[in-house]
């Protein structure tokens, strides 16, 4: 397993240091992440999550996250996983590791790192906000489970995605995107202090 590239840092989603907001509140920016796409609609093949047989000597709850599958699994009982479809970071933002959640959030808050932002600037033409308020156009979606090694925080996350085209591909700055309803059903099933392991 290849250590964690954690001198991409500077390119990650700053997370987030306010408080995790209960109900989704509306961005007060202009700009949208969403392109009209809901999270109910998949340009993608991916079907939804489904039990599968999983063979593994981790714990029950552990999340195992295959990033050239684009596969995320819950460790069930009984030699079984619930395995849920992923988009996974893109070229030259790929990582892996073992880590623990260490933080879970409802609607997150978005605060993009500088480098992001100019560089989403030059690249795309897209200014990005200094910070996006949780909710429908936040690109971090209805919830976030935060990852750490240790008592740091990678800035890595499992979070839920506006872009639900999303799923199946490699297009985030190294976060695992999911399906909003399907990082629901993970966040509400996961402890603090679960193992992660990225492969």
């Amino acid at each position: 397993m290849k250590n964690s590239k954690l001198n991409r840092r500077r390119f990650l989603l700053a997370g987030t240091a306010g408080l995790a907001m209960t109900q989704p509140a509306l961005a007060k920016t202009k700009f949208n992440f969403t392109s009209g796409l809901t999270s109910s609609s998949r340009a993608s093949n991916y079907r939804g999550k489904k039990i599968v047989r999983y063979k593994t000597r981790e714990k029950v709850g552990t999340i195992i996250i295959n990033t050239s599958e684009r596969r995320l699994y819950r460790v069930l009982p009984d030699g079984k996983a619930m395995k849920y479809g992923v988009g996974v970071g893109r070229a030259g933002f790929e990582w892996s590791g073992v880590a623990k959640i260490r933080r879970k959030a409802e609607w997150p808050a978005w605060r993009p790192p500088a480098e992001m932002i100019a560089r989403e600037l030059a690249k795309y033409g897209r200014q990005l906000p200094a910070v996006m308020e949780g909710g429908p156009n936040n690109p971090l979606g209805a919830r976030a489970l935060y990852l750490f090694q240790g008592k740091r925080d990678t800035l890595y996350r499992i979070h839920g995605t506006n872009n639900p085209s999303s799923i199946g591909k490699a297009q985030s700055s190294g976060c695992i995107r999911m399906l909003n309803e399907e990082v629901i059903d993970l966040f509400n099933k996961t402890r603090m202090g679960t193992k992660v392991i990225v492969l």
